[in-house]
């Protein structure tokens, strides 16, 4: 299940890929739209800036920008930072793998093998998926809903 944690990440990085090419945004701003507890958020955008995603100016006219643009920062990266495996079981992950500890044999695992194929289903969804797109995705689903 996504956590609380990445879903409020992905939601601000969506605010701030709005916003790209334009002054950084303060925090509470961010907060406010996304309905995002603040203190929270700090934490987030914290870890995001220090992995390179997210730039931050202090003082006047400060907040935080995107450090590159919507279209190359992918979910699968955000999911990776902020909560770790994307895989559902330990021994499927590709950037943090461990074995299971009642597994006996893991080449012959029918769980395992079937759980590959759902990584790898998951990952080429994640991979694919950029900021950028899931902000086309909203304007093109409020289209649908003005529409109707």
């Amino acid at each position: 299940m996504l956590s609380k944690k990445t879903k409020y990440a992905i939601k601000a990085l969506m605010v701030l890929g709005r916003n790209f090419g334009k002054e950084p945004m303060q925090i509470g701003k961010i907060a406010e739209e996304e309905r995002i507890p603040k203190k929270f958020l700090e934490q987030i955008l914290l870890e995001m800036r220090n992995a390179g995603i997210l730039y931050s100016k202090k003082g006047a006219g400060g907040g935080y920008s995107l450090n590159k643009a919507p279209e190359d920062i992918y979910l699968s990266q955000v999911m990776r930072l902020i909560d770790g495996p994307i895989a559902l079981l330990p021994c499927v992950s590709l950037n943090f793998y461990r074995s299971c500890e009642e597994c006996v044999e893991e080449h012959a695992c029918g769980i395992r093998d079937v759980f590959v194929e759902v990584r790898n289903a998951m990952l080429q969804i994640l991979n694919d998926t950029s900021i950028s797109h899931l902000i086309n995705k909203e304007k093109e689903l409020n289209l649908e809903v003005d529409s109707n």
